[in-house]
């Protein structure tokens, strides 16, 4: 299940967090050229055991963890805080356009 999140939480803050319960395995940045081949690597290293992946609004990185990150109770976060989603592509396109800060994907 991905998890979309909709509440505003500094990126840096939601990062340092994140790495406090889980390993920061890879950082795969991009650029508008390069996104698409990136993203296509982003995803492939999300299809081994027990990892996950970050992608915020206005950072232009990937971020692949190993572990399992409770999102919810390391931020506070409610019902209307987050989205649930099965579509792969959803939580990409919401952060894109502005509509969410960040996407938590697991595959």
């Amino acid at each position: 299940m991905n998890i979309i999140l909709k509440k505003w939480i500094e990126p840096y803050v939601l990062l340092e967090t994140i790495k406090k319960d889980c390993k920061l395995i890879k950082v795969l940045k991009f650029d508008g050229f390069s996104k698409n081949n990136t993203k296509k690597e982003f995803l492939e290293d999300l299809r081994k055991n027990n990892h996950f992946g970050l992608y915020m609004k206005n950072v232009n990185n990937f971020y692949v963890f190993e572990g399992k990150p409770d999102i919810r109770l390391s931020f506070g976060l409610n019902n209307d805080d987050i989205e649930q989603t099965e579509d792969i592509d959803k939580p990409f396109d919401l952060v894109d356009i502005g509509k969410s800060e960040a996407g938590f994907i697991n595959l």
